[in-house]
């Protein structure tokens, strides 16, 4: 097989990131969560006061820009790619309600779009890469070879971002998840820059009662209908 850019987009806590981490493990790729390098971004803008009361200080996050190292580094231990913001490992800060408050805002900048889009474009110019995002197979890889869009229902996104927050130890209130997954949902459709919206040659995968087999079985069904070119090595 030809190696593929595989592009998912969706909905926050969908489940995108486990589904492409785990089509990375299966194919022997690199795993890329472009949602983590705006979580990084903002939790930067957070730790040297440029966001109070919900106010962002633009002129001094995009001066500051250039300043940013976002990296990904597979721990040993776990076997999964973690986030890096210069050098130290950001991957349970970035998890965090106060990030993903915030995140929605910091993605909307033009500025923080196109110096991350580019990074992400630049990761992947060797293909064999799958990359979970908003705007993967939009506006970062439109030339996708696959390209998915993930969905799930309110509740079921909610019960999940929940599930993980307890898993890690974090704080959690349920009202409080589904109202900033709204929030985020009517950000990141609205925003002028990039905004989250179904590629027309995406393929949509409703996963809200679907185990993580069942949704690799989708994708092995799925790749057995790429044209032969694509399949023959």
């Amino acid at each position: 097989m030809h190696p593929l850019i595989i592009a998912i987009d969706g909905f926050s806590s969908c489940g995108k990131s486990t589904f492409a981490k785990a089509i990375a493990q299966k194919l022997g790729y690199a795993y890329i969560d472009t949602g983590a390098m705006y979580r990084a971004v903002t939790l930067f803008a957070l730790q040297n006061g440029m966001i109070n009361n919900g106010s962002i200080n633009l002129p001094e996050l995009t001066s500051r820009l250039d300043d940013l190292h976002i990296t990904f580094r597979r721990n040993r231990e776990t076997g999964q790619n973690e986030a890096f913001l210069n050098d130290v490992c950001v991957e349970r800060d970035i998890r965090t309600i106060a990030v993903s408050d915030a995140v929605s805002e910091i993605s909307a900048i033009k500025e923080v779009r196109r110096k991350l889009v580019s990074l992400q474009q630049a990761m992947g110019k060797d293909k064999a890469i799958v990359m979970d995002g908003r705007d993967v197979g939009t506006d970062v890889f439109p030339d996708a070879d696959i390209k998915i869009f993930m969905t799930a229902s309110p509740e079921v996104r909610t019960q999940r971002r929940y599930d993980e927050l307890i898993q890690k130890g974090m704080s959690a209130g349920w009202e409080e998840i589904s109202r900033n997954l709204a929030k985020r949902d009517r950000i990141d459709q609205t925003r002028e820059e990039s905004p989250l919206r179904q590629a027309p040659d995406a393929i949509v995968l409703d996963n809200s009662s679907m185990t993580p087999d069942e949704q690799m079985a989708w994708f092995e069904d799925l790749l057995k209908t790429l044209p032969v070119h694509r399949k023959c090595s």
